[in-house]
């Protein structure tokens, strides 16, 4: 098991908050570093809804999720401090006077502790159906990263929630053809988005077949070309020639290895006090994943209760520091006059 060299602050979670964190950590002149259970930096941002535009952050009228994922990174990349994804926190030990973050392969020597893991680490909803297992990777992707994968492709998509609706919106134009493929004909999703699918399907652009699901795949052993759809009702099957398979069927968090670290967490949210404390000295917990009276689960939100943590954090590593550290405007760290 690999062992990293100490940092003063330690991140879970590479979320909006996770990010803001790692660069206020810069900014306070702290060493730091994130490790995340996703294979790349971003949450639920760059996991669930890449191409959404998200319209309540300060200073963008509106600005697409994997937009703002990509800012971040490059603001909190100019300290040069690490983003270690694909790592699954399984417990935190006390050693020598400091904390190891230890996951399934690495320990994470580390002063301080800030939790910043949005819902918990997730994964998607994998289909139900045997007959499926073996083509993700060969056709069936239950992760978007990139839409123009899927241009000039027959993409079939499984589900009835916002991300089933989303990408069926956000793939027309893209995709040669769209088919929404859902169990009921009562949805989960957004109404306005749920209407312009529609619209879409009655205008002939994409089509809907409610009261199915998937009974088969077909392929010739690296692809699958075609799958065979069962209607639930009249028992009748059929079969839809396609070059993908997006299964939307949720996502299940987990808070896993945090819920035995000594914290009050009810719900899967860690309570947290004004500084951002969770009650175990070292540990601070911040953006989706805390709750205190007044929480609004808001990135802008999340972004200040980061600011905070990072600033306690640093005041409690080294009580020299001034917990405020002042306008950025004026501080060296950027080339400025240091007040």
């Amino acid at each position: 098991m690999a062992t990293h060299d100490i940092r003063d602050i330690t991140i879970i979670g590479a979320g909006p908050a996770g990010l803001f964190a790692l660069f206020y950590a810069g900014m306070r002149g702290a060493t730091a570093q994130i490790v995340d259970a996703l294979p790349q930096p971003g949450g639920q941002l760059a996991a669930l809804y890449p191409e959404k535009f998200i319209f309540d952050v300060a200073g963008y009228p509106k600005v697409l999720a994997k937009d703002l994922v990509t800012n971040l990174v490059q603001q909190a990349g100019q300290f040069g401090q690490p983003i270690h994804c694909g790592q699954n926190v399984v417990g935190l030990e006390e050693e020598n006077g400091h904390f190891v973050l230890v996951t399934e392969t690495d320990r994470f020597p580390t002063r301080a502790v800030i939790i910043a893991a949005g819902i918990g680490a997730f994964s998607p909803r994998r289909l139900p159906q045997a007959c499926a297992e073996p083509w993700y990777g060969k056709g069936i992707d239950d992760v978007v990263l990139d839409p123009k994968k899927y241009a000039g492709r027959r993409v079939v998509i499984i589900g009835g929630g916002d991300s089933a609706f989303d990408w069926a919106h956000q793939l027309q134009g893209v995709a040669k053809e769209i088919t929404l493929v859902h169990r009921s004909d009562r949805f989960r999703a957004h109404q306005a988005t749920v209407d312009e699918v529609m619209a879409a399907a009655a205008q002939g652009k994409a089509s809907v077949h409610t009261f199915h699901e998937l009974a088969d795949v077909y392929g010739d052993g690296d692809r699958l070309h075609a799958i065979e759809l069962k209607d639930i009702k009249a028992k009748t099957t059929k079969r839809i020639d396609c070059d993908a398979v997006l299964p939307m069927l949720g996502y299940v968090s987990d808070m896993g290895a945090l819920t035995q670290w000594g914290l009050t967490v009810e719900k899967d949210e860690i309570h947290v006090n004004s500084q951002m404390e969770t009650g175990r000295p070292g540990v601070y917990a911040t953006g989706d994943v805390n709750t205190y009276p007044g929480k609004l689960k808001l990135i802008a939100l999340g972004f200040a209760e980061s600011a905070i943590a990072v600033n306690q954090a640093v005041h409690w590593i080294y009580p020299e520091k001034k917990v405020n550290p002042g306008h950025s405007s004026n501080l060296a760290v950027f080339g400025q006059k240091d007040d």
